[in-house]
């Protein structure tokens, strides 16, 4: 795939409560053709879609996913914080949503947020997808470290709260990575030729609206994710 991803983050979160199936599908239904999502783990040892460090705001419980197992959370709303036509969405296992999208032409951004969830995770997506169509994420060099010695193919992209620069390229061209992904508002023109000139992929984040959106579109990147790719998909077909 060489066209621009648009990559529905953590689904169409901007129209359904994020990194759930309803977030999910609503994407599918609006034209992402990618998908953007955060990995964590159980107190039972299984992979959760979820993104931040406590349950609290985006359900009726308080905590963090690894105080649960995965048939408690199940118990949980992680819907009604978002819409009260969400009321009684659940958390999504990471297998069941590989299984959902098994048949789609899509490429994932799969974003682990914690380390020792790397071999499970690998396991379950080449289970059920063509790793071409993959980018193991991370903020945690370590885990995007340990994807690489646990697979030498599966293609790695490296989260980072900086512009591109010589030292981020470098580390991440010792772990054969793919793809750098700065945040939008700090990405400059010569990071984004910096990455090219090393032959890697850029993807941006951190798009909180369409003024950023329109702005970062127009720069020499591989994708962006965005709560709203109906929005994007627009732009693009504009062009």
């Amino acid at each position: 795939m060489n066209t621009f991803i648009n990559y529905a983050h953590r689904g169409a979160s901007a129209y359904a409560p994020e990194n759930t199936m309803s977030a999910f599908k609503k994407a599918f239904e609006i034209g992402a053709n990618g998908i953007e999502l955060d990995l964590q783990k159980t107190k039972d040892d299984k992979i959760v879609i979820f993104h931040d460090d406590r349950i609290d705001k985006k359900s009726n419980g308080t905590g963090k996913i690894s105080d649960y197992t995965y048939s408690e959370l199940l118990k949980l709303d992680f819907g009604s914080w978002f819409s009260t036509e969400y009321k009684n969405e659940k958390i999504v296992l990471f297998e069941d949503f590989m299984k959902e999208v098994s048949n789609r032409d899509l490429v994932l951004a799969i974003e682990l947020k914690e380390e020792n969830i790397e071999k499970q995770a690998l396991e379950i997506i080449k289970k059920y997808y063509d790793i071409n169509n993959v980018y193991i994420t991370s903020f945690i060099y370590n885990a995007l470290l340990k994807i690489r010695k646990l697979d030498e193919f599966i293609k790695i992209g490296w989260l980072i709260e900086e512009d591109i620069n010589e030292n981020n390229i470098k580390e991440l061209m010792n772990i054969n990575g793919n793809q750098i992904c700065p945040r939008a508002k700090l990405v400059s023109k010569s990071g984004i030729k910096l990455a090219r000139d090393n032959k890697l992929s850029v993807r941006l984040w951190g798009i909180s609206n369409i003024e950023i959106m329109k702005e970062a579109y127009y720069l020499d990147t591989d994708g962006m994710t965005v709560n709203f790719p109906d929005k994007l998909k627009e732009l693009i077909e504009r062009k």
